[in-house]
């Protein structure tokens, strides 16, 4: 027994002398070192993977060799050596991107401005234009007798036999000149008849006049037509498989739109510059209009969508605001027409600039008749930006296109003749990135089916039904698919692990082969921790996803922070590398130092469905701020936190929700650091803030109750407010009225650190160390005492 109880504590001992020494061994972080050159002391994880045709290599950008610039690499599809490709190759190498014609033997690409045409069999290049000008948007026609291309905004054909080049759109900007022959005033006629009949000269000159106008009208019988534009551009442009009709969208930009100026004042000349940058929400935008040009009756013609059903409707917010006038038809954005491969369907998709409907319709270029098959309304917004993800099925009648119609994000079928909808996915997650099979047998997406937090690739039958999944390994999996669709080129990374290259055979659950090894072994000589990804109930009852970074040891009452992710509209709380890597870093220190971390997935984050999404509509600040006090009675109730010793920071939205915490919530957060934070949502862009808050001259109470500048005088803890001077999104402006704010206040418990050359996203290793050595510097003095 003595035996025993002596080999237990002496295994103890070594034990507890192991951890010690595993802990002295253990790097210690500090700001300067995780702040510094990511690309020198992280490493350089592989991007812009593609395929050779052939489906025989893999190459990507990567940089191993820490050099000042990524360089190409290749590696086999069976695996193997990573090869870097020389200089010379790389020079010399066909474009990764392109168009296919349908039996995928020909590829034309844009390089440098001109077009090349890739024999795809016999690896041969054939350079089709080298000007001055830059051709662009190459494509085949339907046919596959010519290569459609842009040219200075108007449409021209190459022909794969003879290499004739033909211009088929001629838009000028300005107005029609007048017919000189057309004389409207009376007296200016009636002088000009008598010339012509009194002076044989005269009429010598004038024959000679209209002989050389019948002679040039001769000339131009081929050419396309001149298309006046006005003072309106034009884009989208697109050929009907039929070559008789051509469909483009004529853009209008506001005259009297004031930009908004940014002063650079760290300048190579010496004098402070101004950069142009945006104008603020609110502000007049761009109008858009549908048009078809026949080229066979050389005429044009405007297409029409006043029969939308909806198109009158007045958004709810101006109803409950008694806000309505007459009734008129909304602004739209009009996208395609979209041709099914057989040439005989095509259909248009349009969006609301409210955002707040989008329509699919069948589109007849021949009678330029439009019929709604699907409308998706959103009293807050409608999700995404341009026409979203739509193709045709290869049954030439059905289209596919991803919808929010059930409360996520999934793939819907559409009959173009009948309107009849199916959904071929559903359930409480999210489909993105959708293609069908070469075969096409089979549906290819990603989707975060698994858990919120973690994103895989899926195969399914065409017809809808059981999904596979492909992809394993917990994390997320951006892939790659090889032109033969045998193998899989993986991008992927854990909560802990950066991105890295792996490659797969395309069968559920094969095993990958990791490609690459990027960081650093400095980096690797810290055990960066796994952070935990839980749930909660806010108040509400909704379930809130957070990461949870804890210490080792709790001597119970310690300090938080909790993290508020930027960009409004992202996620944070997953499984995957974090593009805020930086403060996943930082985290690891504070936990070091004995915090207790959160960051959590508010009111307003991606990938939790169109409830989640919207729940921030007219109240920036409301159920968003909220899910971070309930994280912070979460920390006090669950993990031992002592409630007066936590602080919360955060950049641009972050910073947002951060002065809000600060300033409407002064007895849940000691201490805050709002970084590059918006202050007014009335100063903020159009694209952005219109679809959460509308428009600030229509709907002034959301702005009020959204924007931290209205509750400055809410402040009682310690405040840390960082910004860049040349930022181009949320500017400089914003945190200078606040400050103005704050001193008229009478409060004192604040600071403003500025960067002179740091725009939204600081770039250099210095502005990045004395930022969060400040931010360290407020949680130690205020949180850690």
């Amino acid at each position: 027994m003595t035996t025993r109880i002596t080999a237990c504590l002496l295994g103890a001992f070594v034990l507890l002398l192991s951890s010690n020494c595993f802990a002295q061994n253990q790097p210690a972080l500090t700001v300067e070192k995780i702040m510094q050159d990511p690309a020198q002391w992280i490493g350089t994880s592989p991007s812009n993977i593609y395929w050779s045709d052939d489906s025989r290599q893999v190459f990507f950008q990567w940089n191993p060799e820490k050099a000042k610039r990524d360089s190409l690499y290749w590696v086999s599809a069976r695996g193997g050596q990573v090869q870097k490709v020389p200089a010379a190759k790389r020079k010399n190498s066909t474009a990764p991107t392109g168009i296919f014609n349908l039996q995928k033997t020909l590829r034309v690409y844009e390089r440098g401005g001109d077009l090349y045409l890739l024999n795809v069999k016999k690896g041969e290049v054939r350079q089709i234009t080298k000007t001055v000008e830059r051709e662009y948007a190459p494509a085949f026609t339907f046919d596959e007798k010519d290569i459609t291309f842009l040219r200075d905004g108007n449409l021209y054909t190459w022909n794969l036999t003879n290499g004739q080049v033909s211009q088929l759109t001629d838009f000028r900007k300005g107005r029609k000149p007048s017919n000189p022959d057309l004389i409207k005033d009376k007296q200016e006629r009636a002088l000009r008849e008598q010339q012509v009949e009194l002076l044989q000269i005269i009429q010598k000159r004038e024959e000679e006049r209209a002989n050389l106008r019948r002679q040039q009208a001769e000339l131009s019988k081929n050419k396309p037509k001149e298309i006046y534009t006005e003072d309106k551009s034009v884009d989208n442009i697109v050929l009907a498989p039929n070559r008789r009709y051509i469909t483009y969208r004529l853009v209008g930009r506001p005259a009297n739109s004031k930009i908004a100026q940014v002063p650079n004042y760290i300048t190579a000349s010496g004098y402070t510059e101004d950069i142009p940058t945006r104008t603020k929400v609110g502000a007049g935008q761009a109008t858009y209009e549908l048009a078809l040009y026949d080229v066979q009756l050389d005429t044009t013609y405007a297409i029409s969508f006043s029969g939308l059903p909806g198109i009158k409707e007045q958004p709810a917010y101006l109803k409950q605001e008694q806000k309505t006038s007459a009734a008129e038809n909304r602004q739209l954005m009009m996208f395609g027409p979209y041709y099914s491969k057989d040439g005989k369907n095509a259909v248009l998709v349009a969006r609301s600039l409210d955002n707040k409907d989008r329509w699919i319709m069948g589109f007849d270029p021949a009678t330029r008749a439009v019929k709604v098959l699907d409308r998706l309304h959103d009293e807050a917004w409608v999700n995404g930006y341009g026409p979203g993800e739509i193709g045709w099925m290869p049954n030439h009648q059905q289209v596919w296109f991803l919808s929010e119609e059930s409360g996520y994000a999934h793939l819907y079928v559409l009959d173009a003749t009948t309107g009849q909808k199916k959904a071929l996915t559903s359930g409480n997650f999210e489909v993105q990135n959708v293609r069908i099979s070469a075969d096409e047998k089979y549906w290819y997406f990603t989707s975060n089916e698994v858990h919120p937090g973690e994103q895989h690739f899926y195969r399914m039958p065409l017809a809808g039904g059981k999904r596979e999944q492909i992809t394993k390994m917990t994390g997320a999996h951006e892939v790659t698919l090889s032109p033969d669709e045998k193998t899989l080129a993986i991008r992927y990374s854990y909560t802990n692990k950066p991105w890295e290259l792996y490659l797969m055979p395309n069968k559920p659950g094969a095993k990958p082969e990791q490609i690459t090894q990027s960081t650093t072994q400095d980096f690797n000589a810290y055990p960066w921790r796994e952070p935990e990804v839980i749930s909660y109930k806010a108040a509400d009852g909704a379930d809130v996803y957070a990461r949870l970074y804890k210490p080792a040891k709790s001597a119970g009452s310690g300090p938080a922070v909790i993290f508020v992710h930027g960009a409004g509209y992202l996620q944070n709380a997953h499984k995957w590398w974090s593009s805020y890597f930086r403060e996943y870093m930082f985290h690891n220190l504070l936990v070091d130092k004995g915090y207790t971390v959160l960051d959590i997935d508010y009111r307003g984050s991606a990938g939790y469905g169109r409830d989640w999404r919207t729940g921030i509509y007219r109240h920036m600040g409301g159920k968003d701020l909220s899910d971070h006090v309930d994280g912070a009675k979460l920390l006090v109730e669950k993990y031992g936190v002592d409630p007066k010793r936590i602080g919360i920071y955060g950049g641009s939205y972050g910073g947002f929700i951060t002065l809000m915490a600060m300033f409407t919530q002064p007895d849940v957060f000691a201490a805050g650091a709002a970084l590059r934070s918006v202050t007014d949502w009335a100063h903020y862009n159009h694209g952005y803030t219109s679809n959460i808050l509308n428009e600030p001259q229509t709907d002034s109470l959301a702005y009020t109750r959204s924007s931290p500048i209205y509750f400055a005088e809410g402040l009682k803890g310690a405040l840390l407010m960082c910004h860049g001077m040349v930022d181009t999104n949320v500017h400089f402006q914003d945190i200078v009225r606040l400050s103005q704010r704050l001193i008229e206040l009478g409060k004192d418990n604040w600071e403003l650190a500025v960067y002179p050359v740091e725009d939204h996203g600081f770039v250099e290793p210095s502005s990045w160390t004395d930022e969060y050595k400040r931010i360290l510097k407020l949680f130690e003095t205020n949180l850690n005492k």
